[in-house]
């Protein structure tokens, strides 16, 4: 032992000083995967942290993207690209900088998104269905608002004369756009709140309307509408007061679009916009007729916002990841996810990372499970290939269970897939299905789950954040939620 380890010693003396010559003689050293790994040392070498103030934040949160569902989302992005799909590197997964978030909120271990989505917007964690009010507020108490309303991220820049945008593919008034302007003790008052409260629909329009949201676009056109009014596709208004928010919105002074060729028509020279694309949610990406995409979106609001010479605050949420999850269909979740990296791209080309602190997160993740062991380039969205000894690429063998039946390589926890059903004696008995490939990679497809649920869940465990711009280098480690927003507000503030 010894001598073998005086033996090693010497050899790496005998290497020489350098970086380039303690490696050259390696035998690894002609592979491309050393190559591309010292590479990636070499550029973070090189790599300076940028210590100046930040004209711009933008905060994308890919509502329900945890790491397992950020692995879904690369694989399957890259598989769509021709590749084997592992490899693939997302465009907000090069960012220099990165941390995992816990996203507990101070009552739940399993996080909601309004609180979540309130933490990045205020600095403090908050209580479950609460939306931007201390811990001191009670869900569903609308007297203890008023005592317990924080003051916004957006509110705070907005007071340093910046503009202020959101945009989601969930309705504007859902939990995650929300946190940027509403106060709430529910977040499901959406177009109505008891006596003495504001609903959520009122609390955007009264802010369009005094100057601290310049651009809103998303769903959710139901909730500004009262029940009497029939919109452009046909579909009726859910407010009970008889207000038109949107006619008040417009009356302020904004624009106003609902689809995809009114959006192109739009002014974007810093006029007030409101785009409200659909009654409720915006279609999945895969279903997208008639409006716009998410990055589409962000190019608007990044021309628009940009016209202030002061800069702004922009949040960008892919709320529709989330949906899929819940629904239990991985395919429409890795393809709103892909929808989402390609509006994150779309940030980057617009941007100067010398002056725009951009932050990649997510609110919380899922109950989303991956089954093993496959082989390299298994479709993420089908059936598990077994591991090829002799090559690269999956065998073309399918993976069976003990069962004797192939199985998906994406799984939930819990949700309407679930393979126990309800019996018309109430009990739950269950047999896995014998799939194929075909049936597996339909879109329509549900995955396979374990316990029943209508709806699947959430799940308790960490979320990634990856971050470049200004002090963007002080994301890092494992950090609690609420700490994003300290970030954002040290790189507006700091001299």
């Amino acid at each position: 032992m010894l001598r073998n380890t005086a033996a090693f010693a010497l050899a790496l003396t005998a290497l020489g000083a350098s970086a380039n010559a303690q490696t050259a003689d390696l035998p690894q050293a002609g592979s491309a995967w050393f190559a591309d790994g010292k590479s990636v040392i070499d550029a973070r070498l090189a790599q300076q942290p940028i210590a100046k103030r930040a004209k711009n934040v933008i905060l994308f949160v890919a509502d329900g993207m945890g790491v397992g569902t950020n692995f879904a989302i690369r694989v399957f992005d890259g598989q769509q690209k021709g590749m084997l799909g592992e490899e693939n590197v997302l465009p907000y997964e090069t960012f220099p900088n990165v941390a995992l978030v816990k996203t507990y909120n101070i009552n739940a271990q399993t996080p909601d998104s309004a609180p979540t989505a309130g933490a990045m917007n205020t600095g403090v964690k908050q209580r479950f269905n609460l939306i931007n009010l201390g811990e001191n507020a009670i869900t569903k108490d609308c007297s203890t608002e008023a005592d317990n309303a924080l003051t916004t991220f957006g509110e705070i820049v907005h007071d340093m004369d910046k503009s202020v945008g959101i945009i989601s593919t969930a309705r504007l008034t859902h939990a995650t756009p929300a946190a940027v302007y509403a106060k709430t003790a529910y977040r499901n008052w959406e177009d109505s709140a008891p006596e003495g409260c504001m609903d959520i629909a009122s609390q955007l329009a009264a802010a369009m309307n005094s100057g601290l949201i310049d651009v809103a676009l998303g769903g959710g056109r139901r909730h500004f509408l009262p029940k009497e009014t029939t919109d452009p596709e046909g579909k009726t208004g859910r407010r009970k007061d008889g207000k038109d928010l949107v006619a008040e919105i417009t009356a302020g002074g904004a624009q106003y679009v609902y689809d995809d060729e009114t959006a192109r028509a739009a002014k974007l020279d810093g006029t007030p916009l409101l785009g409200l694309f659909e009654s409720s949610h915006m279609k999945y990406e895969y279903d997208r007729t008639g409006e716009p995409s998410l990055a589409e979106m962000t190019e608007m609001a990044i021309t628009s916002l940009s016209t202030n010479a002061n800069g702004y605050y922009l949040e960008i949420e892919g709320g529709r990841v989330d949906h899929a999850n819940h629904a239990g269909n991985a395919f429409r979740t890795v393809t709103d996810g892909v929808a989402f990296a390609e509006a994150v791209a779309k940030a980057i080309e617009m941007t100067d990372e010398q002056e725009t602190l951009i932050i990649v997160t997510a609110d919380h993740e899922h109950s989303i499970a991956f089954n093993g062991y496959c082989g390299r380039g298994t479709p993420i969205t089908g059936l598990c290939y077994g591991v090829d000894d002799q090559g690269v690429k999956h065998s073309d063998e399918l993976v069976t269970a003990d069962d004797g039946k192939p199985y998906p390589v994406i799984g939930y926890l819990n949700g309407p897939g679930s393979v126990l059903v309800k019996q018309e004696d109430g009990s739950y008995k269950g047999e896995r299905p014998d799939l194929t490939q075909e049936q597996a990679m339909d879109p329509e497809y549900v995955q396979q789950a374990l316990l029943p649920k209508s709806s699947e869940s959430h799940s308790a465990e960490d979320v990634v954040a990856w971050a470049k711009g200004p002090y963007a280098h002080l994301l890092g480690g494992t950090i609690e939620q609420n700490v994003i927003f300290h970030i954002m507000m040290h790189a507006v503030t700091a001299e």
